[in-house]
């Protein structure tokens, strides 16, 4: 992560103008509609309000932290842009009012001086969860990542895993996606792929022999749709993986193929690398650590894949490369 699907499960081609006809026809789905996006100026956040905006009669309220992180939202009558504070859920509730669903995406992987896995990821949905239950949500969706759990000895996954928590104790029904890399235009994830794909010679963490289950962000951002409308209620956890596995050092030579570039790999030391990234971190107080490199080389298995149940049909990793490198001739 840097962070078996049966073939019938596939689609080459993400069904998103498919949603106007699961929301609008069900009946499910009408203008009076309203969820709150957490984190709305993320990857995960632009993508979706695009093609909210595209694809569906959806309000949001989307929510930021900032007045630069505002304008790099899009502009519509569809998205109510708020700047809010996870520090007084009270606040928080007034900002998100109107919601029926919230979408919690905020979170970090990587801490600095100012900002930590337990302020960023606990305390923050912590405040989501107080403010979903002040303003009466009807569900709440949170983005997690495969691998969470509050007794992990990584203190990523830990605080993901105690997020969880608040999620699940609510009393709100809430669905809680885990998710592996995500990749699509603009992605993280797309990005340093290109990045490494690019290159005559390069060297990655372990020779990138880890296993990977990229997920194709389009196909997530339909899953949290497809969860804001659930009638469930109670609390579920998904694990949401791509259809195939897939090494990261394959990765970067499949996209570099595609690029028509041959790139040769070599390998960086993981415990050399951890030792570096613990001097460099306790020096500037932040940035990749031991910890941030246990999570980019954990191999993402997952016991059973949630893409039925959420009732999404997976992009093939070929067509998920396609549309990233199509984007990047474009720009």
């Amino acid at each position: 992560m840097l962070f078996g699907c049966q073939k019938s499960n596939i689609n080459p081609n993400p069904p998103w103008s498919r949603i106007q006809w699961i929301f609008q026809k069900s009946g499910e789905f009408k203008l009076r509609m309203k969820i709150a996006i957490t984190g709305a100026n993320s990857s995960v956040g632009l993508n979706l309000l695009t093609h909210i905006i595209a694809e569906t009669d959806i309000n949001v309220i989307a929510g930021v932290r900032s007045d630069r992180a505002m304008e790099s939202l899009p502009s519509s009558p569809q998205v109510d842009p708020r700047i809010i504070s996870y520090n007084d859920p009270a606040k928080l509730a007034e900002a998100l009012e109107g919601a029926d669903c919230i979408v919690h995406l905020a979170g970090i992987l990587i801490e600095n001086k100012n900002t930590s896995y337990a302020s960023a990821n606990v305390d923050a949905t912590e405040a989501v969860v107080k403010a979903a239950q002040n303003l009466g949500a009807k569900h709440i969706v949170f983005i997690s990542v495969v691998g969470a759990s509050k007794n992990s000895s990584n203190a990523y996954f830990r605080s993901k895993g105690l997020a969880e928590e608040f999620v699940k104790s609510s009393d709100i029904p809430a669905s809680i996606i885990r998710t592996p890399i995500l990749l699509g235009p603009n992605t993280a994830g797309a990005s340093s792929m290109i990045g490494v794909a690019s290159q005559a010679k390069t060297k990655i963490l372990g020779g990138g022999r880890y296993s990977m289950r990229p997920l194709d962000i389009d196909d997530l951002n339909q899953a949290i749709l497809n969860c804001c409308n659930s009638d469930s209620k109670e609390a579920k956890v998904h694990e949401l993986v791509g259809p195939e596995p897939i090494s990261y050092r394959d990765l970067i030579l499949k996209t570099a193929s595609m690029m028509n570039n041959k790139v040769e790999i070599g390998s960086v030391p993981i415990a050399i690398a951890k030792l570096v990234a613990a001097i460099s971190s306790r020096i500037k107080g932040g940035g990749i650590t031991p910890t941030v490199i246990d999570v980019i080389t954990m191999n993402e298995v997952v016991e059973s894949n949630a893409d039925d149940e959420l009732n999404i049909t997976l992009t093939p990793l070929q067509n998920t490369l396609e549309k990233i490198l199509e984007h990047k001739r474009k720009k």
